[in-house]
């Protein structure tokens, strides 16, 4: 015999159960939470100083993190501008709390890193600064609350707050003197990589002007758009294997060409678009009675799926093909293969055949 409830009961059972359910819920929001605090990029440090004097520090901004600072940054309120190496890293920072030698934030509500797909991932992000007192020291937290391991920048941007912090805010504290400039020679150093290859000929530089710039004539015959003058816009393809778009972004006859990769697709990496925003670069110089072209693909770096592929194919068109034209007028280009899916051809808006 089943028993049955009195639907009085019932109607009070409902809240308790209601209760159990909400907690339930609330519980697992506190742990999603807290996971999440978790996973924000925090360092902590210690020192005999006092806590006004960190404070100060961490307010001194120029002194330790930018020079290239633009505004104010250390009331309530302040708003200022930091850029770093012109164009690679601008985000402007709003302070939205301040608590002397205690805690200070730092609202991003504007970023642009333009080593990034998603160019504006900092922005909405907080910085924050705890300071406290312990065993009669004074502690740092910093925390970049939104700067966590699923995004694109983290490795560089963990790696770049571990430099300034370590190597800069820590000094500065410490000694008075900070370091503003640590990650130049890291950034030159990695602004430099990329696959590179030359040789010299016995033509004009002229004539190896003309061949480089005569992109069907050594690279693949399945090239639209131009490919001799500055503004110059061009697509590569080959089937659905590999499509890319370039811009001419620098032209100087007879010493220099410089493609922008614009947009790259490629159908066996897992990234598909590790191309994107690198440079292709050709440098003619006249060397003892010699023309040397140096060809350098400025960030297909090691790091990339791609890299031995592309850099043995770079060497076949490079060495072989392009140089070819040069010395005998005969390339050994892609010939021309059957174009693009449509639905490649719509979500990259290249010309239709």
């Amino acid at each position: 015999m089943k028993a049955k409830l009195h639907p009085l009961l019932i109607f009070v059972m409902l809240p308790s159960l209601n209760s159990i359910a909400a907690n339930d819920m609330n519980n697992k929001d506190i742990l999603k939470t807290t996971t999440m605090e978790k996973q924000n990029f925090t360092k902590t440090f210690l020192f005999e100083k006092t806590p006004q004097q960190v404070f100060d520090a961490i307010n001194n901004v120029s002194a330790w993190w930018a020079e290239d600072l633009r505004g104010n940054s250390t009331k309530l309120n302040d708003v200022f501008e930091v850029r770093f190496f012109t164009d690679v890293h601008i985000s402007t920072q709003k302070l939205t709390e301040v608590i002397p030698n205690k805690r200070v934030v730092w609202l991003v509500t504007d970023s642009k890193l333009n080593f990034l797909k998603d160019k504006s991932e900092w922005t909405r992000t907080r910085i924050i600064f705890d300071i406290s007192e312990k065993n009669g020291k004074t502690e740092l937290r910093f925390t970049h609350e939104g700067l966590q391991p699923q995004i694109e920048c983290y490795k560089d941007c963990t790696n770049g707050w571990t430099q300034f912090l370590e190597h800069s805010l820590v000094p500065l504290i410490n000694t008075g003197k900070g370091n503003p400039k640590v990650l130049e020679k890291e950034v030159a150093e990695k602004a430099v990589q990329g696959y590179t290859t030359s040789f010299a000929v016995t033509q004009s530089p002229e004539k190896v002007f003309d061949a480089v710039t005569n992109v069907r004539g050594w690279w693949s015959e399945q090239v639209e758009g131009g490919t001799a003058k500055q503004g110059d816009e061009f697509t590569y393809q080959y089937k659905d294997v590999h499509i890319a778009k370039m811009k001419l972004e620098e032209v100087i006859p007879n010493k220099k060409v410089v493609w922008h990769v614009l947009n790259n697709y490629f159908d066996f990496t897992k990234d598909k678009s590790e191309w994107t925003d690198t440079r292709i670069i050709f440098e003619i110089t006249e060397k003892n009675g010699m023309t040397e072209l140096r060809f350098t693909h400025e960030g297909l770096v090691p790091d990339y799926e791609c890299y031995q592929v592309c850099n043995d194919a770079w060497t076949s068109y490079i060495q072989g093909s392009l140089k070819n034209l040069i010395t005998t007028g005969k390339g050994q280009p892609n010939t021309r293969e059957e174009g693009l899916s449509n639905e490649l051809v719509e979500k990259w808006g290249l010309p239709k055949k």
